[in-house]
């Protein structure tokens, strides 16, 4: 299920003599196949673990892994490299975000998971989000804006140069891409 390196066990390891007795670590994911998601380590008292966590047993203490968060842990490794400053712990969970579908997936699915995993993290950074409206027979992709998107002045720069170009290539069966949005509503848009 999940890899702990032996340096990670070792900065766990020491990192856990300076808190009281019987205090382990916990793993849990937070916002599970989004482009949000994260994984939280923390303390584990006695008392804090759950009845279903997952139990790794890493030598010196455990590390429970909330029931929820197994599955997308699986195949992820804990590892710590040590360097001038210290060092630097990663956790690499290739399921964390969840996994793209398959060519063979509906379009319109295939669609979500490009507007999720690229052009939201995209436009997030202005307040932005583009949701799917329809996608219609003739393979048009009709979006909504809102947040910061809802009533930008730079709408069109957005739609047609970021999100029309990027659906288009990774998606080359999309048709148009139109913004369904009424901009003139927008009461906080970016620009």
């Amino acid at each position: 299920m999940l890899t702990v390196t032996p340096a990670a066990r070792d900065y766990f390891s020491d990192l856990l003599v300076q808190q009281p007795d019987n205090t382990n670590l916990r793993l849990r994911v937070t916002d599970p196949g989004t482009p949000m998601a994260d994984v939280e380590l923390s303390y584990c008292g006695p008392a804090d673990s759950q009845p279903n966590d997952h139990a790794v047993d890493c030598g010196t203490f455990r590390l429970f892994v909330e029931e929820g968060s197994a599955n997308m842990l699986s195949g992820a490794m804990i590892d710590f490299e040590s360097d001038r400053m210290g060092g630097e712990l990663s956790i690499r969970a290739p399921g964390l975000k969840g996994r793209a579908p398959a060519d063979s997936a509906p379009l319109e699915e295939r669609v979500e998971w490009v507007l999720e995993t690229r052009v939201n993290p995209m436009v997030a950074a202005h307040g932005g989000q583009v949701a799917l409206v329809e996608l219609t027979a003739d393979n048009d992709v009709v979006l909504q804006f809102s947040g910061g998107c809802h009533g930008c002045a730079m709408i069109d720069v957005t739609l047609k140069q970021g999100i029309e170009t990027t659906l288009r290539q990774q998606l080359p069966e999309v048709g148009k891409v139109i913004d369904a949005t009424d901009h003139s509503t927008g009461e906080n848009p970016y620009y």
